[in-house]
C-alpha cells in the first residue's frame, strides 16, 4: 500500500463513496417501490421491472446482498481513510479523517441518495435490478448464510418464513383514499370510481324515489285525468295502480299506449292491456346487486318493498347509472355553494350525495335523508330560523312545511 500514491488512494475512496451511495440510494428506492405500478410494467413487458419484480420475491435476499456490500464498501473505505490519514501526518490524524469520512459518508452516501431513492424509486430501482441479479448469483452461498442466521434469530419472534412477500390486499376504505388522493386524475372520472366503491355498500332505499314523490296512473280517476296526465307525463315509464301505490298492478310504457289515446273507444281496459307486471325489490338489496338483477331480468324499473310488503319507493336503471355518472340530466342543484363557504341544501338531499359532494362525514346508516336525519337527531320538526350543531356542523332550518324540513342552510366550518 505505501507503494500506491495518495492520487490513486483518493480516487479510490471517491470511487468506494460512490458504491456505497448506490447501495443505499438503490435499497430505499427497490422497498419503496410502488407494487402494484410495478405489476403494471411487468405486464408490459418491462425488462427492468421484470427483474426488479424477480428480485423483491425474496427480500431478504435482496436486503441481505445490499448490506453485505454495503457493509464491505464502508469498511474499506474506513480502512482506506485511516492509511491515508497516517501518511499525511501520522497517528494523530486518524480521529479527524474519520470524522470527515462519517460526514461525508452521511451526505453523500445516506441522506442524498435514500432522498433520491424515496422521491424517485422507479429511477435507480429498475436500473440497480440489472446490476444486483448477476451480483445475487456471485455471491449467493455468502447471502444464503447470512439469511440463515438471520431467520434462526427471527425464529424466536414467530417469523418463520421472511420470503412471503405477497402484496397484501387493500380493502375498500384504503382503495377509496388512493382514488380520493390521485391528483392527476380528473375529477369526473375520480367521482364516478368512488361511486363505484360506494355501491356495494349503499342499498336500494338510499337512491330510491320515495313512495310520496312517485308519479304514476290511478285507475280510480277519471278517463279524461288519465289521458291528460298520459299527453304531459315527463316519465316515459308510469306505475299503475288502484287507490294507492301498495295497490300497484303494473307498469305501462307511454310507447305503447300514445297511439291508443286517439281512439274513440280508448278506456282503461287499453291500459290494463298494455300493462307489463310489476317488479319488486326488497328494501335491503344493494345497489350493485339490483344493477346485476335488472341486466339479467332486461328490466329498467321496479318498485322497493319493505318486509310487510308495502311499498317504499321506486328505482330505475337511470337512477342506478346516475349514482355512478352523476346527473343524467341538467337539473336545478340540491346543494348550492355559497361566496361565503356555506351551502344551501334542500333538505330532500340524500346524505350519501350531500357527503359526496361537500366530503363530509354524516352517519348514513339511520335516516337516508338530511330531513330525516335532522328531525331525528331533534325529534320534532323544527322552526324556521332554528339552528342546531349536527355531528360537528352548524346548521340553520331557513324553510319548512307542516311535516318537513324543506331547506337547510350549513354555515362555513371554523
Amino acid at each position: 500500500m505505501n507503494d500506491i500514491s495518495l492520487s490513486i488512494l483518493f480516487g479510490i475512496l471517491a470511487a468506494l463513496l460512490i458504491i456505497s451511495a448506490f447501495f443505499s440510494g438503490s435499497e430505499t428506492a427497490l422497498m419503496t417501490l410502488n407494487r402494484y405500478r410495478l405489476q403494471h410494467l411487468v405486464k408490459k413487458n418491462h425488462k427492468g421491472a421484470i427483474k426488479a419484480h424477480q428480485l423483491l420475491k425474496r427480500p431478504e435476499r435482496l436486503i441481505g446482498l445490499i448490506l453485505l456490500g454495503n457493509n464491505f464498501v464502508n469498511i474499506l473505505a474506513a480502512s482506506l481513510t485511516t492509511l491515508i490519514a497516517i501518511r499525511l501526518s501520522g497517528d494523530d490524524a486518524i480521529a479527524p479523517a474519520i470524522g470527515v469520512l462519517t460526514f461525508g459518508m452521511l451526505v453523500f452516501s445516506e441522506v442524498t441518495p435514500k432522498t433520491l431513492g424515496a422521491l424517485k424509486p422507479e429511477l435507480l430501482a429498475l436500473v440497480s435490478s440489472w446490476i444486483y441479479i448477476p451480483l445475487l448469483k456471485i455471491f449467493y452461498p455468502l447471502v444464503w448464510l447470512i439469511n440463515a442466521l438471520s431467520s434462526l434469530l427471527l425464529w424466536p419472534f414467530g417469523i418463520k418464513n421472511a420470503s412471503n412477500t405477497s402484496i397484501e390486499s387493500l380493502n375498500k376504505d384504503e382503495l377509496k383514499s388512493i382514488v380520493s388522493e390521485a391528483n392527476h386524475l380528473p375529477a369526473r372520472y375520480q367521482n364516478m370510481l368512488l361511486s363505484i366503491l360506494d355501491l356495494e355498500s349503499a342499498s336500494v332505499t338510499d337512491i330510491m324515489t320515495h313512495r310520496n314523490e312517485i308519479v304514476g296512473i290511478d285507475l280510480e280517476e277519471s278517463v279524461e285525468d288519465i289521458i291528460k296526465q298520459l299527453q304531459n307525463s315527463p316519465h316515459t315509464r308510469l306505475p299503475v295502480y288502484k287507490k294507492n301505490i301498495d295497490r300497484v298492478i303494473g307498469f305501462l310504457h307511454l310507447r305503447t299506449i300514445l297511439s291508443q289515446i286517439s281512439d274513440p273507444d280508448f278506456d282503461k281496459h287499453n291500459i290494463t292491456n298494455s300493462l307489463a307486471k310489476p317488479f319488486f325489490i326488497p328494501a335491503s338489496t344493494s345497489i350493485h346487486k339490483q344493477m346485476q338483477i335488472f341486466k339479467a331480468e332486461k328490466l329498467r324499473i321496479g318498485l322497493v318493498v319493505d318486509e310487510y310488503g308495502d311499498v317504499q319507493g321506486l328505482v330505475t336503471l337511470d337512477d342506478l347509472l346516475q349514482e355512478i355518472v352523476g346527473e343524467l340530466v341538467s337539473e336545478e342543484p340540491d346543494i348550492k355553494m355559497q361566496k361565503d363557504g356555506s351551502y344551501l341544501v334542500d333538505a330532500g338531499v340524500t346524505i350519501r350525495e350531500l357527503n359526496r359532494i361537500t366530503h363530509w362525514d354524516l352517519p348514513t346508516e339511520g335516516p337516508k335523508t338530511l330531513n330525516g336525519l335532522v328531525i331525528e337527531y331533534m325529534e320534532t320538526i323544527p322552526e324556521p330560523g332554528t339552528s342546531v350543531k349536527l355531528h360537528g356542523h352548524i346548521l340553520e332550518i331557513i324553510k319548512r312545511d307542516e311535516n318537513a324540513i324543506k331547506l337547510i342552510k350549513f354555515n362555513p366550518r371554523r
